[in-house]
């Protein structure tokens, strides 16, 4: 008997391990699950293909606590529903403390382990409103930038000390300490620990379990995830083929992708780009594209380097899309944005420059058919901001992360004349 045993524990470690680089189950045809066919997505046995947006803070506003207004997020998810946007791109929640300048709260992961419960239900409540209006969540478990705590939060918790924030110490600093973060095994453990506490969940509001509700299309990894260096390039893709496989081992159902800003986001290494792109886990592509932050177009003069950002953007897209076809995969492009004219923060100014690049990514992602999905950041909806410069508790949230200046980025209610640009191209 003792031998059986040993035997049969044996046995369940070979199939455990083969699951963690398996393909998803095979769902029927008409599976209300978005589902990969080679470069396609499908969903009920036909092509998905979508026009949509980021809502990061969206189980914030599902809670009932801090930051909670659940009419607001019903109000809000009635909209974007009625404007064809149901692919919404989500954070799951922010880590460690709370009262840090630049970063968002309230946190969901108080520390390794410990839980805001809270949260957790405004999750719960966000994906069940969602699943009523039949919209699709992208939900993402880490970040590689210190507005959610991620990267950052895992390395102190880990014993790495007490880590730069960009607001203090200047983002070369930040960059260069997140390098480590690609080494350390004990933060990658309790990152580990996260996804499975979070992917194992059941929604307390459905009965169902997070691994079968059709609500979630995809999982990622984080937000922006990158190796920071280059000596970290050959671990950071060691630790996305680990997380990959970790979850999918406890989701057949649901798509992964890794949630990169594309080849900027691997140190411009575009052969490792495609190397963690490839691998069997990833369901689909990621691209990323920041005119403004990567100095394509100035604070002084963004509506005369418009051009000079449809420009340049449109070669960085297409390096991916040639990427894409190689490996036969669906890209979407997830983040795209541009601040409106004269770098105003006033909700009258106008967004001229920003429509015209809003046209340019719409028409040329949706345009090429490897392209399956593409997301504006971000959606700002009925939100006011009342400081420009910082978010402060209390304030409205927006499409703009706490680090940010306020109406940077969001698309606003009032924003007629982009939202008649995005109108274009629902699908």
């Amino acid at each position: 008997m003792k031998k059986l045993n040993l035997f049969r524990v044996a046995v369940t470690v070979c199939v455990m391990a083969a699951f963690s680089c398996s393909s998803p189950k095979q769902t029927p045809a008409d599976s209300p699950f978005v589902q990969r066919q080679g470069a396609s997505f499908v969903l009920d046995g036909k092509e998905y293909r979508y026009v949509g947006t980021n809502f990061w803070y969206g189980a914030i506003l599902g809670s009932e606590g801090q930051g909670g207004d659940r009419q607001r997020l019903q109000r809000e998810l009635d909209q974007l529903h009625q404007l064809g946007l149901d692919n919404l791109r989500i954070l799951v929640g922010s880590d460690g403390e709370r009262g840090i300048t630049t970063k968002v709260e309230p946190t969901l992961q108080v520390s390794p382990g410990v839980y805001n419960d809270t949260i957790l239900a405004g999750l719960d409540y966000l994906l069940q409103q969602m699943g009523q209006r039949g919209m699709k969540a992208v939900l993402y478990l880490n970040n590689a930038w210190e507005w959610s705590g991620g990267y950052s939060f895992y390395l102190e918790q880990a014993g790495a000390g007490h880590q730069p924030r960009p607001n203090e110490d200047g983002y070369q600093a930040y960059m260069q300490a997140m390098a480590q973060y690609a080494f350390n095994e004990k933060a990658h453990e309790l990152f580990y620990q996260y996804v499975r506490d979070i992917i194992g969940r059941t929604n307390r509001y459905t009965g169902v379990a997070y691994v079968d509700d059709p609500a979630i299309m995809a999982w990622q990894i984080g937000n922006e995830p990158r190796a920071f260096s280059q000596e970290a390039k050959e671990p950071f893709a060691q630790w996305l083929s680990k997380a990959s496989a970790l979850i999918r081992s406890l989701d057949k159902n649901h798509l992964i992708s890794i949630g990169s800003e594309g080849i900027w986001g691997c140190e411009n290494d575009t052969a490792l780009y495609e190397r963690v792109s490839a691998d069997p886990n990833i369901d689909y592509m990621n691209a990323h594209i920041w005119p403004y932050n990567w100095n394509w177009a100035k604070q002084d003069s963004l509506q005369e380097n418009v051009e000079r950002a449809c420009r340049n953007s449109g070669e960085y897209l297409k390096g991916h899309i040639t990427i894409a076809r190689r490996l036969q995969k669906p890209l979407v492009v997830e983040e795209f944005g541009y601040p409106r004219d004269g770098f105003s923060f006033d909700l009258a100014s106008p967004t001229t420059a920003r429509d015209r690049y809003y046209d340019y990514i719409f028409q040329m992602a949706m345009g090429d058919s490897i392209v399956k999905g593409c997301n504006f950041w971000g959606w700002g909806g009925e939100a006011r901001p009342l400081h420009q410069q910082q978010w402060q508790v209390g304030d409205p949230y927006c499409g703009d992360p706490a680090q940010e200046q306020q109406g940077l980025n969001s698309v606003f209610d009032c924003d007629s004349t982009t939202i008649a640009i995005i109108k274009k191209y629902k699908l």
